[in-house]
C-alpha cells in the first residue's frame, strides 16, 4: 500500500524530457484540450461526456494534486514544435485505492507512441522520486486501447481492487527502473 507523507515532495511538477517530449506542469491554456476531450465521445471511458463546467472540476482537482501529494498530471508537449499532445501522470482522487498511472492524448496524437513514451518517463520519475515498487492502471474492461497500452508498457493484470468493481487492474513493477 502506498501512503502519503506529511510533506509534499514538490509544490509544482518538475520538467521531464524524452527524445520527443517535454512533460511539464499543466497551465490554464491546457484546459481547452481537456474540455474538448471531456465533451467528446472519447470520454466515455472516463464516465463522460461531461460539460465544460464538470471538465473544469476534474482538471482543477487533478492539477491540485501537485501541492497536496507531490504528484499529478504532466502536460505533454512536442519538444520540436511545442504543440500540446496530451496529459500523462499520476492520479489519486478520493476513492482510488492507490496512485494510478493514467493518460490522455489528443485525437491527432493517437497511434504515435506518445502516451507510451510519456508513461515510461513518469514511471522512472515515480521510482526515483518516491521509491515506489509498483504503480497500477485502473481501466474499464471496454477500454481495450488503454489495456493494450498498459500491457505493452510491461504491466501485468493483477487481482487487486480498482476504482470500479469491474476495473482491469494492471500493475507495473518499477523496481528495475533506476
Amino acid at each position: 500500500m502506498i501512503t502519503h507523507t506529511a510533506q509534499t515532495a514538490f509544490s509544482l511538477a518538475p520538467t521531464l524530457t524524452t527524445a520527443r517530449l517535454t512533460l511539464r506542469m499543466p497551465r490554464m491554456d491546457d484546459f481547452g484540450h481537456r474540455a474538448a476531450f471531456y465533451a467528446s465521445d472519447r470520454a466515455v471511458h472516463e464516465g463522460g461526456p461531461f460539460s465544460r463546467e464538470a471538465a473544469w472540476r476534474i482538471f482543477a482537482s487533478e492539477v491540485g494534486q501537485w501541492p497536496l501529494f507531490g504528484y499529478g498530471p504532466f502536460s505533454v508537449d512536442d519538444r520540436e514544435t511545442g504543440d500540446y499532445l496530451g496529459e500523462v501522470g499520476i492520479y489519486q482522487p478520493e476513492g482510488y485505492p492507490e496512485p494510478e498511472l493514467g493518460w490522455f492524448v489528443t485525437e491527432a496524437t493517437e497511434g504515435r507512441g506518445i502516451a507510451a513514451e510519456a508513461a515510461r518517463a513518469v514511471m522512472h520519475w515515480a521510482r526515483q522520486s518516491f521509491g515506489w515498487d509498483h504503480i497500477d492502471n485502473y481501466i474499464g474492461p471496454a477500454n481495450t486501447r488503454s489495456i493494450a497500452l498498459a500491457l505493452r508498457l510491461g504491466g501485468r493484470r493483477v487481482d487487486a481492487p480498482g476504482v470500479d468493481p469491474d476495473d482491469v487492474v494492471i500493475r507495473h513493477d518499477l523496481r528495475g527502473l533506476e
